[in-house]
């Protein structure tokens, strides 16, 4: 793989609070946020019918998208093309597919030489979303546990370990906060996304602790050529998402923008958290905390 020419920044012009002060400062406004949804909503972000429960229509119709919203008693959650002509994924919160099947029959415009609008129903009880939400939390727990065993059983000191967790946190927090701002609803597959980011983010965190603990050069030597390998994976990662994002938001393909601008922001969470954050107490701990 090509590095990227990544400059050498003179980090000798920040103080250790002065690196932390920024990925702590968007952290400390991302759990604002996440905090205030949970306690205004009950949940820390807004859940989609996976979690939630409710149904979910396909339909094809020559109606626009207003023409489709006020065809129901029932408040449209979600609209989406597929990228198909005249075809829509609606979602609501009500289990009362039949009556919701029966509304989009007697008010809606079929399409595409067919003689029904409704093409496919799904529903989602409240118990089958709550299990839902058991299984994310469980995968999310186990992940985060694992990556701090991990951390742990490779550099077998606190500071270095607990700044992988702190930062990998970061991560997490941040995309969610954004997903809230931008009502991008939390899914499968944005949970999914969310827990890739675990994985980004212990990959560039290793990179940097193993490079600056464990081999040879001084502690800026170090940075520079952690920095060469971690920016270059990050930065193509983050573009390959960004085309991802675009393409899926232009196809109307709900899930695969959701997914890829979850992503995005991660990655760009991870470059902060990693190169300000996790450096700052590594920098600490090789300089002042390791001597005491």
């Amino acid at each position: 793989m090509r590095q990227f020419d990544v400059p050498e920044i003179d980090y000798d012009r920040y103080t250790n609070r002065q690196l932390a002060a920024v990925p702590l400062a968007v952290l400390a406004v991302a759990l604002a946020v996440v905090i205030g949804w949970w306690v205004f909503t009950g949940a820390p972000a807004t859940l989609g019918i996976d979690f939630a429960g409710g149904t979910e229509l396909t339909i094809e119709t020559t109606d626009d998208r207003s023409t489709i919203e006020g065809a129901f008693n029932e408040e449209v959650e979600n609209i989406r093309t597929t990228g198909t002509s005249n075809q829509y994924i609606l979602e609501f919160r009500s289990d009362d597919a039949e009556g919701i099947e029966q509304q989009a029959e007697a008010d809606l415009t079929p399409a595409n030489g067919n003689d029904d609008v409704v093409q496919e129903a799904s529903t989602f009880s409240a118990s089958f979303g709550g299990d839902n939400q058991r299984t994310a939390l469980y995968g999310i727990v186990i992940a985060f546990v694992g990556m701090g065993t991990l951390a742990f059983a490779l550099f077998r000191t606190f500071v270095p370990s607990i700044a992988i967790v702190i930062s990998a946190f970061s991560d997490i927090v941040i995309p969610v906060a954004v997903m809230n701002v931008l009502g991008i609803p939390l899914s499968l597959g944005t949970v999914a996304g969310l827990l890739m980011l675990i994985g980004y983010s212990v990959d560039s965190d290793i990179l940097l602790n193993n490079h600056v603990l464990r081999r040879s050069g001084d502690f800026y030597e170090s940075t520079y050529r952690a920095m060469q390998t971690g920016v270059t994976m990050t930065v193509t990662s983050m573009s390959a998402m960004a085309v991802l994002t675009v393409v899926a938001y232009i196809f109307g393909i709900g899930i695969l923008w959701q997914i890829g601008l979850v992503l995005v922001v991660g990655l760009l969470a991870d470059l902060m958290n990693t190169y300000m954050l996790n450096l700052s107490l590594l920098r600490w701990y090789k300089f002042e905390g390791i001597n005491r």
